[in-house]
């Protein structure tokens, strides 16, 4: 089975913007393009960064993204199952998170993949607990 790789908001902003971390994200869609890993992210995820674009470089810029994204090698999870419901559901009960973290943790979990991320502030905590896997890229 394909190791699966969950990228979190911030993740993906690092690896757009060329902030630290940035090279870890694209060995992961290098490998992804080969086939080696499968590499996610949820559309509300993809929002948060969609708007981070807005918000530093106009709409054209962040439409421009998006159809990057829509040509790479990431995996956009527009609808997500049930199970992820339910463990998104009980990840933001038990822990102080957005509700977008909340799903991109649930995607996480219910494909026993990692989270890809750079949030230790909001994910530290988490990983302790030792539910999910984290994959930090700084």
């Amino acid at each position: 089975m394909m190791d699966v790789y969950v990228l979190d908001a911030c993740a993906l902003i690092a690896a757009i913007e060329g902030e630290p971390g940035y090279s870890v994200v694209h060995s992961l869609f290098a490998q992804s393009a080969k086939g080696e890993i499968s590499l996610k992210i949820n559309k509300v995820n993809l929002l948060e960064v969609y708007y981070d674009a807005i918000r530093r470089h106009g709409t054209a810029e962040a439409d421009r993204m998006l159809a990057n994204m829509a040509r790479s090698p990431v995996g956009v999870t527009a609808v997500f199952s049930n199970q992820a419901l339910r463990e998104a559901g009980r990840l933001k009960t038990s822990f102080k998170i957005s509700i977008a973290d909340s799903i991109a943790l649930a995607e996480a979990a219910v494909h026993d993949g990692c989270l890809v991320t750079s949030d230790h502030h909001e994910f530290d905590a988490i990983e302790k607990n030792g539910q999910i896997k984290f994959f930090w890229i700084r």
